[in-house]
């Protein structure tokens, strides 16, 4: 079966047939220190949105280790160790960086710059895309599923 959107690594496999709630480039600090790049590409997706085969081939560990009791977990294969996605235990969103988990990023381009902070020294991104000091003003968190 084809779908819109496909990724993960061969032992589990994640997809979609809806189109993403967000897309964005990151500049947070926990993004920096998780994918080790100056800046991630983001999508998130409604949390039944994204699927994910094989499931229970998932190592699950907090997102940000700063906050270990935060929403987000990083799910990796405990196969090969691939990043998989990440997954909000309130399951509000299903999150993947197109460039780790095995995702194409046509159809899937960042629309604006996200958690930019002046203070940090970076210039100022100047593509043309809006900057903001967090998500967009109209994102608006799905309700938990």
């Amino acid at each position: 079966m084809s779908h819109k959107y496909v990724g993960g690594c061969e032992h589990v496999r994640t997809w979609s047939d809806h189109d993403p709630i967000d897309n964005h480039t990151c500049h947070c600090s926990v993004c920096k220190r998780v994918t080790g790049q100056p800046t991630t590409h983001v999508v998130f997706f409604s949390h039944g949105d994204l699927k994910a085969a094989n499931e229970g081939n998932m190592n699950r560990q907090p997102f940000n280790s700063e906050n270990p009791d935060g929403p987000l977990e990083l799910c990796t294969c405990k196969t090969c160790g691939a990043p998989i996605m990440l997954d909000d235990k309130q399951h509000r969103i299903r999150v993947i960086v197109p460039n780790l988990m095995g995702y194409q990023s046509r159809g899937l381009e960042a629309s604006y710059h996200a958690f930019y902070d002046p203070k940090t020294g970076v210039a100022k991104p100047s593509d043309g895309r809006p900057v903001y000091e967090g998500l967009r003003p109209e994102f608006v968190w799905p309700a938990a599923s």
